[in-house]
């Protein structure tokens, strides 16, 4: 063998040699910096909130800052909100919630991720099983948002811990119920109500299965609910009338439809079945849940609190898909026509667009009194024509004065109503007049 060749073997050798070595160097640096990346991730997800580069917030936040801007995500920021349940509701509005930019959250729930768990939970997998739901959601989503503070407490929320629950953290800015337990359910409720705390609760998503009845109102309006409904007739006997957000269902019941399911005997000896019931013998968590609508609660649930706490404008329409009560609606303006003496009787709007005056311009309630029960229509101005913006809902109560003093009596609409009454007419009157541009 030459001595050329020997050279050339020489050099391939050594040259192998440096690239073999340059390859486990180059894999040991890799390795350093992920085991770095992965210590990293854990001080992140201690649950404390460590700082975030703002400029990667910001990209990773991008269409937020594009839809509530500036001011409106500042305000997202600064809120304290408590979350109580994480099941299949409470678990998509925490989820919606951190991953929208909250950076302070706390959520409350004594449950583990079950098997069944899995059908409509956020983010739970089958390693989660047998887990914390609190401590799913926050493993889970600090992976995502290293920025927000999130305090699982694995508890059930309960009076005697209330104050320790809601305020050991400081003074929530709003505090969302999405319990199943209607005790612990209506506790909740009256303490929020009695300390003068933000609150907004969801109503029962087992067997619903229609995402277009879906509503927000005040309490007092929840229809088709059995857990609000139960929730409603304990608040009053509390002295709680009105006053509380209801995320609900207003889907009437089907005899095609799944149903409430009997307790098995085996439940009755675990004790106190009834703590976990909404109506009398039947237990919450073995109710039928079709998994996509405790997601639509969730997520109703989540946009009207980003909503509400950037001041982003939003005003829920109270008691949609009323069908049945649109024709009565608009008999009672065909009836005002002939007690009015007007000479063409004929009514100048359709039946078709009394769902559109009811519901998007005076979202389903007086601008006079605020009431959504016994809702007429009736001509406003005597000295203008019947119009989509010259009528106003109103309770059959009011139309009758309304009637008796201003279409008939003569007297001035500055006479009988409040400057804010005549403003939210007003208002409403507005609003048709610019989307009429689009109708």
């Amino acid at each position: 063998m030459s001595k050329d060749t020997w050279k050339i073997i020489s050099a391939t050798a050594i040259l192998s040699i440096a690239f073999t070595k340059g390859i486990e160097l180059a894999w040991n640096y890799l390795k350093l910096n992920s085991n770095n990346a992965s210590t990293n991730v854990k001080k992140l997800t201690n649950g404390t909130k460590k700082s975030y580069d703002d400029d990667l917030f910001r990209e990773q936040l991008a269409r937020n800052y594009a839809f509530l801007g500036e001011e409106g995500m500042q305000k997202l920021k600064d809120q304290y909100i408590v979350v109580v349940g994480a099941g299949g509701v409470g678990s998509w509005v925490v989820t919606m919630l951190v991953r929208s930019g909250c950076q302070k959250i706390r959520v409350i729930d004594f449950d583990q991720v079950s098997l069944s768990s899995l059908n409509r939970h956020s983010c739970a997998n089958l390693k989660d099983v047998g887990t914390p739901k609190v401590n799913c959601l926050k493993n889970h989503l600090l992976e995502i948002a290293p920025w927000c503070e999130i305090d699982a407490i694995n508890e059930l929320w309960t009076l005697e811990n209330a104050e320790r629950l809601i305020f050991s953290n400081g003074r929530p800015t709003i505090v969302i119920d999405c319990i199943d337990n209607i005790d612990t359910k209506v506790d909740l409720l009256e303490y929020l109500y009695i300390n003068k705390i933000e609150m907004i609760s969801s109503g029962g998503a087992s067997t619903k299965s229609d995402p277009t009845r879906m509503n927000v109102a005040d309490i007092t309006v929840t229809e088709e609910d059995p857990l609000a409904r139960s929730v409603r007739r304990r608040l009053k006997k509390r002295g709680i009338n009105t006053g509380i957000p209801v995320v609900f269902s207003a889907e009437k019941p089907d005899p095609r439809k799944a149903k409430l399911l009997p307790l098995p005997d085996n439940e009755y000896e675990k004790g106190k079945v009834d703590e976990l019931s909404v109506l009398k013998d039947f237990r919450v968590r073995i109710l039928p849940v079709l998994g996509t609508m405790p997601g639509i609660f969730g997520l109703t649930i989540a946009t009207w609190v980003l909503t509400k706490v950037s001041g982003y404008p939003m005003e829920p329409i109270e008691g949609k898909n009323r069908i049945k009560i649109y024709d009565g609606i608009y008999q009672t303006l065909a009836g005002q026509m002939t007690r009015i003496n007007m000479p063409d009787q004929r009514v100048p709007i359709a039946l078709r667009e009394v769902p559109y005056i009811v519901e998007e311009v005076f979202r389903g309630k007086s601008p006079i009194s605020g009431f959504s029960t016994r809702l007429t229509l009736s001509k406003w101005d005597p000295e203008q024509p019947v119009s989509l913006q010259n009528v106003v809902l109103m309770t059959k109560e009011e139309q009758q004065e309304h009637e008796k003093r201003v279409l008939n009596g003569n007297e001035k609409l500055i006479e009988v109503y409040s400057k804010e009454a005549l403003d939210m007419v007003e208002k409403r009157f507005s609003e048709e007049r610019y989307y009429s541009q689009f109708r």
